[in-house]
């Protein structure tokens, strides 16, 4: 379904609000095929299908600053409370705001009772849910979900949605607005018209349609001229960087240099500058390379460098628990960006990434070549870099789309990536990689990878690079069917578009990236 409303703000970004809730209307639904599940949870019998809300998460440092919706939220939670609505077990739900502003205004308002009546209580402040940090599923409802193969939904004031970011088990997430996160919660399933059909039953035993409890625009316009004044921010912000008794116990260390820590599985000192020599290989031609994964059409830097929780079974998984690190203790990949060995581990480490390499398998799988062998990508990398083999990623359109990653640039490069040949590419994560020393080579117009054949089994040469680039110079890549891989021994050669787009990325690239060119510019110039 499509919901007009479901964009943060949706009831409006300014003081004003629409009178009722604009919501389109969703098309059929053949609901014979979402069969419910019985389980119970908290002692409670309940059920849980294909549609069922798993997460409902008030979030977003961004969409919790319109005090519009958040009184919108607070007050359709109160209109719920009093029909004797309340939410189901089955559905998650956290309240997050950027700012104690928010918590504040709602306390004196009345509204944080009804919020906390239905399980929109407050989680912390800050990033959760947008970024990840959903925590896990109470067990019998990941059971469900997993043995019956659920497509469940998380709905989030959040600003991002990519695949597999917000959960792992909620294969689908949709962005509202608060009060429209209530809703859903309420309704406890996504495949639901809200015009038409009712959230539940109150406590008379009448339908409660979300038209029946949507706040008018003058009670929230009233509402936060009562409870909303400058003297709330001046008092929440007066004492923003003191810190609670634990920020302010930490040890603060002295010296003008950052003393490592060695056992540290948050923070490490990054290895891009190890082994930098004044003769950088990176302009060099690149020979016998193989393919690390042939990728679809908007792959998004989420499925790149994930941000969100760390499986126990993945190979990042595996190494912090190595480390003396829990399950419980793994934080989310965004926590950790500052260690290297985390986030290379990371590295198309998405849940949902699907590789043609890995025949169908969805993960951060992929196959060694020429043995066969089926591998985490990461395995699968370290084990061509102890070969001596270079790779390469094929992809198809706008690579690299969504959040502008930085990681989604270092881990590709640190995986031993040196190119990536797609039909297009997401204009920042583009440029990180040339600043990363990839290059982004592209499919001339009319070709792909599949229209030329590959399968990715092939070994690559790209060739006159050592010869000196110029930007958006036509490069010849020659494809090798290995025999030895299942191939036929043919070669395909084609033209690509070094997309390199000025004189600037072609120093940083021949450089070995932005990071080496620059500390050689400034060892050359004494």
């Amino acid at each position: 379904a499509s919901f007009a409303s479901s964009a943060p703000g949706a009831i409006g970004a300014s003081a004003e609000a629409p009178a009722e809730p604009i919501v389109a209307h969703a098309p059929p639904v053949d609901r014979r095929a979402y069969r419910p599940i019985a389980i119970s949870v908290g002692g409670e019998s309940v059920t849980i299908r294909t549609g069922s809300v798993a997460i409902a998460a008030i979030t977003s440092c961004t969409n919790t600053s319109n005090p519009t919706v958040m009184v919108g939220a607070g007050l359709l939670a109160r209109n719920a409370v009093a029909r004797g609505l309340r939410v189901s077990p089955t559905v998650k739900t956290s309240l997050a705001p950027g700012s104690r502003a928010v918590t504040g205004y709602l306390e004196a308002a009345g509204l944080m009772t009804p919020l906390d009546a239905l399980g929109f209580n407050l989680a912390g402040y800050g990033c959760t849910t947008c970024i990840g940090n959903s925590g896990p599923l109470d067990a019998p409802i990941a059971a469900a979900i997993e043995s019956n193969d659920l497509v469940v939904a998380a709905v989030l004031s959040g600003n991002r949605n990519f695949e597999g970011r917000i959960h792992p088990l909620a294969r689908a997430s949709y962005l509202a607005s608060p009060p429209l996160v209530v809703a859903f919660a309420l309704a406890g399933r996504v495949d639901i018209d809200l015009t038409t059909e009712p959230l539940g039953e109150g406590s008379d035993g009448s339908p409660v349609y979300l038209a029946d409890i949507w706040p008018a625009p003058d009670e929230i316009r009233a509402v936060i001229g009562s409870a909303i004044d400058p003297e709330l921010f001046r008092r929440t912000y007066a004492t923003v960087f003191e810190g609670d008794e634990r920020w302010r116990a930490l040890p603060v260390p002295s010296g003008d240099r950052y003393a490592w820590d060695p056992a540290s599985t948050y923070v490490a000192s990054p290895p891009f500058f190890e082994g930098l020599s004044f003769d950088s290989a990176v302009g060099r031609d690149i020979v016998g390379a193989r393919a690390l994964a042939v990728l679809g059409d908007s792959v998004t830097t989420d499925h790149i460098s994930p941000a969100g929780s760390i499986p126990p079974w993945s190979p990042a998984g595996q190494w912090l628990q190595a480390h003396g690190v829990g399950p419980l203790e793994f934080n989310s990949y965004g926590a950790r960006r500052g260690h290297h060995q985390v986030m290379l581990r990371g590295t198309f480490a998405n849940i949902r990434l699907r590789n043609e390499l890995a025949a169908g398998r969805e993960g951060p799988y992929t196959r060694h070549l020429p043995s066969g062998d089926e591998a985490f990508i990461y395995d699968a990398a370290m084990r061509y870099a102890a070969e001596g083999v270079p790779l390469v990623i094929l992809a198809g359109r706008e690579y690299g789309s969504g959040s502008s990653r930085d990681w989604a640039a270092k881990g590709t490069a640190l995986l031993g990536v040196r190119a990536v040949i797609a039909q297009s590419y997401e204009r920042i994560h583009r440029s990180n990689l040339v600043g990363m020393g990839v290059l982004p080579l592209q499919f001339e117009p009319g070709d792909s990878a599949n229209g030329l054949g590959l399968t990715g089994r092939e070994t690559y040469e790209i060739v006159g690079l050592a010869d000196g680039l110029s930007p958006r110079q036509s490069v010849t890549v020659v494809a090798n069917r290995d025999e030895a891989a299942g191939g036929d021994g043919r070669l395909v050669r084609f033209e690509t578009i070094a997309r390199l787009d000025g004189p600037i990325e072609v120093d940083y690239y021949e450089g070995g990236g932005i990071l080496p060119a620059v500390l050689r510019r400034l060892a050359s110039e004494g």
